[in-house]
């Protein structure tokens, strides 16, 4: 609940999908609108536009309100949106506990690439398996107490071991 971070680098936060979305603007305005609180300018959303569009697989959703979209549209939305730029630093906080099987796999390859190329990808998680296919190091916090910090595989571990105990 509380803490200091420093920070080097262009980040790319997906703390709360939908966040930084409007419910009447359409699929394509607000991707406008988060990219645009994100920090980039217009031609580069333009660039980066169908892009976008193509990796959300909304199909014609995207010129209707989002308020007409399911919450696995809007997650999909979301993370091809923050995740359209290359960042320094990715935040996620539980993106993918929402969305079908190949979506988030679909999303896990992106954050791979993105970590294989340097990125820092910060990922807070329930699920071991995504922990396991991102992350080298992982933390485990139990009510905000430090349990564990080390390699993720010793990290799983050392959890599933206290959770089947």
């Amino acid at each position: 609940t509380e803490g200091r971070v420093w920070i080097k680098g262009i980040i790319s936060p997906l703390l709360q999908l939908g966040a930084g979305f409007h419910p009447e603007l359409t699929g394509r305005e607000n991707i406008y609108l988060n990219a645009t609180l994100l920090g980039h300018k217009r031609e580069a959303v333009e660039e980066k536009l169908q892009e976008i569009i193509d990796f959300a697989e909304i199909g014609s959703f995207i010129e209707a309100p989002l308020r007409t979209y399911s919450s696995g549209m809007q997650a999909r939305l979301g993370f091809a949106v923050a995740t359209a730029w290359h960042p320094d630093i990715l935040i996620l906080d539980e993106v993918l506990s929402i969305g079908d099987v190949a979506f988030q796999e679909k999303c896990l390859n992106r954050m791979a690439n993105f970590r294989d190329s340097g990125a820092t990808v910060l990922m807070v998680s329930h699920s071991i398996d995504q922990i396991l296919s991102i992350c080298q190091r992982a933390l485990w916090l139990d009510h905000g107490e430090i349990q564990t910090f080390g390699r993720a595989e010793d990290v799983c571990d050392s959890y599933r071991k206290a959770m089947t105990a």
